[in-house]
């Protein structure tokens, strides 16, 4: 599951602004506002969550699932760091 904290640190990786995101994932600005905030992206539509994951995606973010030894997080792939 996609959280907020992780959409936040995604858009810090990339140097984006959250119009940015809402631009490259094809929403409005307040649905990434409302995606990193409390309310987080579990009570936007499916397809806005999956909009907004692809557009990171394809900029190059990787999500990580949450393990025992840590929780979810983010990283940029392979050839994308600095």
């Amino acid at each position: 599951m996609l959280t907020a904290a992780q959409i936040r640190a995604a858009r810090a990786l990339l140097g984006w602004n959250g119009a940015s995101l809402a631009e490259a994932a094809g929403v409005s600005l307040q649905t990434i506002r409302r995606m990193e905030s409390e309310v987080g992206p579990g009570r936007s539509s499916a397809v806005n969550v999956e909009a907004v994951k692809r557009a990171l995606e394809t900029a190059g973010v990787a999500f990580l699932e949450s393990t025992n030894e840590s929780g979810p997080g983010v990283r940029l792939t392979s050839g994308l760091e600095g």
